[in-house]
């Protein structure tokens, strides 16, 4: 018997490749330049010069192993219906519109001509270009988590857009730093503006309300590192002063949920830090949670 479940095991390797040989799948940014209408064009060119979509795309592929490639496909025919940045239900393609881009600057140029400058940007970056790849960089950070959470089969104790947007915050915070972001922040809330008031559609969405949406960007910016965010983000009156005391430890949930999620599959090249971040995060999470504990009684009667 054990010689006949050998053989079962061995026939097993020899049909689906070596054991342990690890996935190589990797992340492709293609733009379709015959296939990007003239209006959209300025707009796609921002983005590719900053290659925002690149640099994140270039991070899965060398840290992750991928079971399958995944293109992200930048150009105007997309499937019926879609308007923004969307992923499809394998994750191993992720539409780019650059209608969607195109309007996504429009935003951006009245945030940069209307909203007083936040801190965390210098001056030669408060502009509708920058504030356009920089948004973008945070978009496809969400894309990306829906994605990996479709090829990973990835378990989900909530709503697959939280999550996605908890990969935004968690991908861009430790690989781009502040200002994906914080720019994500600006044009949602001026987007939301121009929504309007809160409708049936929008209440019942699988995605959450926008302007909430903005406060949580915020928050998870803001408790990544308070000694440097709370005064451009709290006392500048970005994140309200009742939820940023939240912020610190809901940052430490999220980046050792992502880190902790993603590790049974990091790339050999990238596991020793990966382990590592990933313990250092565990680390943190124990840390704030204890320091929130001992705030609880304070931060609930408001002493």
């Amino acid at each position: 018997m054990a010689g006949a479940l050998l053989l079962v095991g061995l026939a097993l390797v020899s049909c689906g490749g070596a054991a342990g040989d690890e996935a190589k799948g990797k992340v492709r940014v293609v733009y379709h330049d015959d296939a990007i209408a003239p209006k959209n064009r300025h707009a796609v060119e921002v983005v590719r010069r900053s290659r925002v979509l690149e640099q994140a795309a270039d991070w899965v592929t060398t840290s992750l192993a991928l079971p399958h490639d995944m293109v992200v496909e930048v150009t105007d025919k997309v499937p019926p219906g879609v308007e923004d940045a969307v992923t499809q239900p394998d994750g191993r393609t992720i539409y780019v519109p650059p209608a969607f881009l195109t309007e996504l600057q429009g935003v951006a140029t009245d945030v940069a001509k209307s909203v007083e400058r936040p801190a965390v940007f210098s001056q030669d970056e408060y502009n509708a270009d920058d504030l356009t790849a920089l948004a973008t960089r945070f978009v496809f950070g969400h894309e990306l988590g829906h994605a990996l959470q479709r090829q990973f089969m990835l378990a989900n104790l909530g709503l697959e857009e939280d999550a996605a947007d908890g990969f935004a915050s968690f991908s861009t915070v430790n690989e781009a730093g502040p200002a994906p972001s914080l720019a994500a922040a600006l044009l949602f809330d001026e987007l939301a503006r121009k929504e309007g008031g809160t409708t049936l559609e929008g209440l019942s969405s699988d995605h959450p309300v926008t302007q909430a949406r903005v406060f949580s960007f915020l928050c998870h910016l803001e408790g990544s590192d308070p000694k440097k965010y709370e005064g451009p983000l709290v006392g500048a009156g970005y994140l309200p002063k009742t939820r940023a005391p939240l912020c610190p430890q809901a940052w430490a949930m999220l980046d050792y949920g992502w880190w902790t999620q993603l590790r049974p599959h990091f790339a050999a090249a990238f596991r020793d830090e990966g382990d590592k971040k990933q313990d250092e995060a565990r680390t943190h999470l124990i840390a704030e949670t204890k320091a929130f504990a001992e705030n609880l009684d304070k931060l609930r009667t408001g002493r």
